[in-house]
């Protein structure tokens, strides 16, 4: 995960790995958080007790995923609609695709986690459909909305509360780092002046929150493929200062800056975020091409090495017939993909759109859950047939 820029919270000493006592005179606890050992970027926290200090270790799950058999290699429409609703943040994902580079999948939590959680097997984000709610983490709290990217680093402690009424995430755990693409960034890291988004587009953690309190905390730990059971003689979120380039932050897909051209613009223009082996694209609302014989709608496309994963968010989706607010459509490499037919007329003379929604590339293939099938539409793969 890569932040372009600085950000300190809370107490630290003046300089890295110096004394910081507290007033009764004992020292907090110094953690350096990091990516690629000690070559990437991090950030140091000072807790009140050693984040070491485990009491039992258990294990709760051994396998997260169960993929169904090789099936016909088709296009494929899910109706996430139809998931069952409630539970917390992460006992009520509902995971769909996956490979060994990310899992995609969606969750309706209505409750407030009762325990807190991190990812030990790489960065999530958590794309927030509709809902309101906070997110409390180590590096301090984050309150989310309607559109926004919820990115949380590797490693990251945290726990998610709803507000009242319904939430939906899309949810993507990964098995890497998120980052922003390496063509919008300078050799600093900055980002440049032709990137869709910058700096002041990002939200980091608001306030810093911490806690003294002894009791029995628990923290579920998702590494190694498996889900484990922590528990803490101390409140896991007990840091008091930090600082660095390592922390989770929020995108909101409005912010978004959409590039248009004369022609049609190939979907890398709407990238925002990539990973090992992906990428995550954001379609906005945006003018369409303005050429006087140009056609709005897209080529038909042979993905022969990416599969591309669509999550609709609203509006209408100008290439795509039968899909709704929701669905989540596959076209896997090795065959070609396009706009349903008539849409490439209907789309000529048209000034603008106003779709929502979230693309994932992969560069190696996915597979389908088995639960998926609860919720495919089977018409999906036959609507390419012209009447």
């Amino acid at each position: 995960m890569a932040v372009t820029y600085y950000k300190q919270m809370g107490k630290i000493p003046r300089k890295r790995h110096i004394v910081m006592r507290k007033e009764d005179g004992t020292l907090y606890r110094e953690q350096v958080m990091g990516t690629k050992g000690f070559s990437g970027i991090q950030s140091i926290l000072y807790h009140d007790h050693p984040p070491t200090e485990i009491v039992t270790s258990s294990l709760l799950q051994e396998n997260f995923f169960e993929y169904e058999e090789q099936s016909p290699l088709r296009p494929r429409h899910f109706n996430t609609n139809k998931v069952k609703k409630g539970q917390d943040a992460l006992s009520g994902r509902e995971y769909l695709l996956g490979n060994d580079d990310l899992v995609i999948g969606v969750v309706y939590p209505s409750n407030p986690m009762e325990f807190y959680y991190r990812n030990s097997d790489g960065d999530e984000v958590l794309f927030v459909h509709y809902g309101t709610g906070k997110i409390e983490t180590m590096f301090g709290t984050l309150t989310y909305g309607k559109g926004d990217y919820i990115i949380i680093p590797v490693g990251t402690i945290y726990k998610v509360i709803p507000d009242d009424g319904e939430t939906k995430f899309l949810v993507i755990e990964t098995t890497s780092w998120i980052t922003s693409p390496r063509r919008y960034r300078n050799e600093f890291g900055q980002l440049l002046e032709h990137s869709p988004f910058c700096e002041r587009d990002i939200r980091g953690p608001e306030e810093l929150v911490y806690f003294t309190e002894k009791g029995e905390y628990e923290v579920r730990t998702k590494a190694r493929g498996a889900l484990h059971s922590h528990i803490y003689n101390h409140h896991p979120l007990d840091v008091v200062g930090w600082d660095g380039y390592l922390y989770p932050y929020i995108f909101n897909i409005g912010d978004f800056e959409p590039i248009t051209g004369r022609i049609h613009q190939p979907p890398p223009v709407h990238q925002n975020f990539e990973g090992h082996n992906f990428v995550i694209c954001s379609f906005v609302p945006r003018l369409f091409d303005y050429h006087p014989e140009a056609i709005p709608a897209p080529y038909y496309h042979s993905n022969v090495d990416s599969d591309e994963v669509l999550y609709y968010v609203e509006g209408n989706f100008m290439s795509r017939k039968g899909i709704n607010e929701g669905s989540i459509t596959l076209h896997p490499s090795g065959i070609p993909h396009g706009p349903h037919p008539g849409t490439i007329e209907a789309s000529i003379g048209k000034k603008e759109t106003l779709e929502l929604a979230v693309m994932i590339d992969t560069f190696r293939p996915l597979q389908v859950m088995k639960t998926a099938r609860d919720i495919e539409d089977d018409r999906y793969e036959s609507s390419w047939i012209e009447d």
